[in-house]
């Protein structure tokens, strides 16, 4: 029987789902809060949701509801057997759109979650979407090719790295991890400590297809495609994914804003938070 608590109240979440079922038995982790325009975030790999904490903060005190997606395989989501790369991420990001009715969000994606924002927005021709936000993005190619020398690393570092993966996931985790910050001091334990928690989380099969789609992936035919305002955050010392990868979606994507981060490494959003939050606001209020 419902208690006559909830007759003048909004009931907690108002109905807002935690978990959306994007294709039958698989369900993806949401974190829906905040009233207002949509934000929508994509975490980088091999995270979930939980790393934006300190952008929900900023964004719902502003006036904004903040949806963030983890993708599948990774976090709190459903960790299916199966095919994992960009058409499925997207395709999973346009099931939750549409699930929850959004229009005219501002789509932001970190890293890998760069690329996957990156891809629905060429793949579904800017459905759902108003403005697109790339932070330290891991596209439009993530390892080099004869005619692509942009990136850090080459397809043999990043099989290197699956392969440590499959025997040792802790040393792989740290290999990675050791190069995510500018330095020691630019973020502290605790927050590091907390994104490796988060990391755990992700099922070892998902991390290794994921990561052969972002070793194999080409994304350079998706920039002429974007057809929506978009933003692109970056550190000059990511060694993760070089400044010449945003030089590069910066040349390639129409009317792109570059904006440029001298204080971090490859976690622009933790690393160098105030700043981060001052930037992404005024891109979503314009």
């Amino acid at each position: 029987m419902k208690s006559s608590t909830f007759n003048n109240r909004k009931t907690a979440s108002a109905g807002r789902p935690t978990y959306i079922e994007v294709e039958p038995n698989v369900n993806l982790h949401i974190t829906d809060l905040g009233e207002g325009p949509a934000v929508v975030l994509i975490p980088g790999y091999p995270l979930g949701n939980e790393t934006y904490e300190y952008q929900y903060h900023t964004l719902i005190e502003a006036g904004y509801r903040v949806i963030s997606i983890t993708m599948r395989g990774f976090g709190l989501s459903d960790k299916p057997y199966g095919t994992y790369d960009f058409d499925v991420f997207a395709d999973d990001i346009k099931v939750v759109l549409e699930t929850l009715e959004i229009e005219n969000a501002v789509l932001g994606g970190h890293s890998m979650g760069g690329a996957i924002a990156l891809h629905f927005t060429a793949k579904y021709n800017g459905e759902h979407i108003s403005k697109l936000a790339l932070f330290s993005a891991a596209t439009p190619r993530h390892t080099k090719l004869p005619d692509y020398d942009f990136p850090l690393f080459t397809k043999e570092d990043v099989t290197s790295w699956i392969e440590l993966l499959k025997v040792d996931r802790p040393a792989m985790l740290g290999a990675v991890g050791s190069k995510l910050t500018l330095n020691a001091d630019s973020l502290n334990a605790g927050i590091g400590a907390w994104l490796g928690a988060s990391s755990s989380l992700a099922a070892p099969y998902a991390m290794d297809k994921a990561l052969t789609a972002l070793c194999d992936s080409d994304l350079r035919d998706d920039l002429p495609k974007i057809n929506v305002p978009t933003i692109i955050f970056h550190a000059v010392d990511d060694a993760i994914v070089a400044y010449a990868m945003a030089q590069q979606l910066h040349q390639g994507i129409k009317d792109a804003r570059l904006v440029t981060f001298e204080k971090s490494g490859h976690l622009t959003y933790l690393e160098e938070t105030p700043k981060f939050n001052e930037e992404f606001l005024k891109f979503i209020k314009e």
